[in-house]
């Protein structure tokens, strides 16, 4: 039977205004709406969301169906879910809040050739007067509909937690029954990446901004997972339930994998200033202390009054301390994690068996100049710096404007940088990359005995007996009683009476074969 309605404000809107409203079309399948008031944004709703309406609705020429314009009662529905008929899901979401409109929908997006008699005969088109009051944006994060979001409170800024940060946050967790899975009122912390309680948290706190809280609705699939033992984590509670989870989070400390193998962490406790960060050879200002994990603290550096001062990677303090300072900004305030895994270059703590647990603020620094724009002198001194770094040559190298006194301090440094390197390459045993940087140097001084004792040194290493023989030799002839050429000399008689004893053999078996 037909409902008798009274005259709404709504409908009365319409009465006055919807016989000169321009009509379109929605989609290819006969929706058509005629827009009786316009919202007061840009926004529209999106699939999952739930929407709040008021709307009245008929049989066009016919009976009225149903009304809620009077009830005092928003009606809500999930768009996209299947709720409400096709045409009236289509038509609502495309509007906005405060927006009313009217929507002719054809039989083919609501009840077809069987109709929903006796209220609505076969093949009948419905008018429905629809008021968009607002919406809540429900995200399907998984996009499986394993794990759907409603937003409850909105959060602060726009930035969300990364897989390796750590989160701080509230949850109540409850089955469809409404029991009582589990809760935290004062807040847990976990590393997003190890996750907490259920695989829903994680993926859904990725998605959250600071403050905000929010409904999730979780199947079996991401909610409690069965452990060795075929169990829950959680007593009594199977592991295809679905569960209904209340979630704020409070705040999180971003965390940055310093070096990109997780040995050395940083975990921001207060973000610093603007954008820029200090580079290999900035002079920076720290207050810091270093502490193992029982909490002794073996090393503490800098204070307001006074803070400490260094130059960045000059191996003055742990290195992968000296790195995490490079990733701050000014003001940052961190907590970083050396652990004993990190090959330190230097471990001045000599504690190489401890992870070590630093707290680090960087109070100011001044950026070591780009080479290219350095004067002269400027080069030189940086230069002489590095001269232990293999990169430093490129400081004095392919440079035009030296005059004739700092071209010859420029080539020495030059020197030494290139054979300071070849040096670091035979240790790391990258002997073709150490020969090649000795003959660098051997092509602007023939007779340099450090680049023909290190080549030298290179050719044995990959068996070139005869190259390293005629550069040993050519050595010795500058300086017949350097220590260290002569014991690579004598390495060499070695190899090579060995290498006669090798081809002996090998003759030998020979010989005897054919024989």
């Amino acid at each position: 039977m037909a409902l008798s309605l009274p005259i709404s404000s709504l409908e009365s809107d319409i009465k006055t205004k919807n016989s000169g409203c321009p009509e379109s079309e929605i989609g290819s399948q006969g929706l058509r709406k005629q827009i009786l008031k316009k919202g007061n944004s840009w926004q529209t709703p999106f699939t999952g969301d739930e929407v709040e309406v008021h709307f009245s609705g008929r049989v066009e020429g016919g009976a009225c169906l149903d009304s809620n314009v009077d009830k005092g009662t928003p009606f809500r529905f999930k768009l996209g879910q299947s709720e409400v008929i096709k045409g009236l899901d289509e038509g609502v979401a495309t509007m906005k809040k405060g927006e009313r409109a009217l929507f002719i929908i054809p039989p083919n997006l609501a009840y077809g050739e069987l109709g929903f008699p006796p209220l609505i005969p076969p093949n009948s088109t419905l008018i429905f007067y629809v008021e968009m009051l607002s919406w809540t944006s429900i995200r399907d994060v998984t996009g499986d509909g394993g794990i759907l979001k409603k937003i409850t409170r909105e959060g602060e800024g726009w930035a969300t937690p990364r897989e390796a940060d750590e989160v701080l946050v509230k949850y109540e967790a409850r089955l469809e029954n409404a029991a009582l899975v589990s809760k935290s009122d004062e807040g847990v912390e976990f590393n997003v990446s190890d996750g907490y309680l259920c695989p829903a948290i994680s993926k859904a706190v990725k998605t959250m901004r600071r403050g905000e809280k929010a409904e999730l609705a979780v199947k079996f699939s991401y909610g409690i997972r069965q452990n060795e033992n075929g169990a829950t984590d959680t007593d009594d509670v199977p592991s295809d339930s679905n569960l209904t989870i209340k979630l704020e989070l409070v705040s999180w400390k971003s965390v940055v994998d310093v070096t990109g193998d997780k040995k050395v962490l940083k975990r921001i406790t207060k973000v610093g200033e603007g954008f820029d960060r200090p580079n290999e050879g900035s002079v920076v200002k720290v207050i810091y202390y270093g502490k193992l994990k029982d909490g002794t603290v073996f090393e503490r550096k800098g204070s307001n009054e006074e803070p400490f001062e260094f130059t960045t990677l000059e191996e003055q303090i742990n290195e992968g301390l000296d790195r995490a300072i490079m990733t701050m900004k000014k003001g940052e305030q961190a907590l970083v994690t050396v652990t004993r895994g990190y090959l330190h270059s230097n471990d001045i703590s000599g504690m190489a068996n401890e992870d070590l647990f630093y707290e680090v603020e960087l109070i100011d620094f001044i950026k070591e100049k780009p080479f290219w724009k350095m004067d002269t002198k400027e080069k030189i001194e940086a230069c002489e710096r590095k001269k232990n770094d293999g990169n430093a040559a490129t400081y004095v190298e392919f440079d035009h404007s030296f005059t004739d006194d700092e071209k010859s301090i420029a080539k020495a440094l030059w020197f030494s940088s290139n054979l300071n390197s070849a040096a670091c390459k035979l240790k790391l045993g990258d002997y073709l990359e150490a020969s090649t940087l000795c003959t660098k140097v051997l092509k602007h001084d023939p007779c340099n005995v450090k680049a023909l004792y290190r080549r030298s040194q290179a050719y044995l290493k990959i068996s070139e007996l005869d190259k390293a023989e005629d550069d040993i030799k050519r050595a010795l002839t500058s300086d017949p009683n350097n220590r260290d050429v002569k014991l690579v000399y004598k390495e060499l008689k070695d190899k090579q009476r060995e290498y006669a004893r090798y081809q002996t053999e090998i003759f030998s078996t020979m010989l005897s074969r054919m024989g």
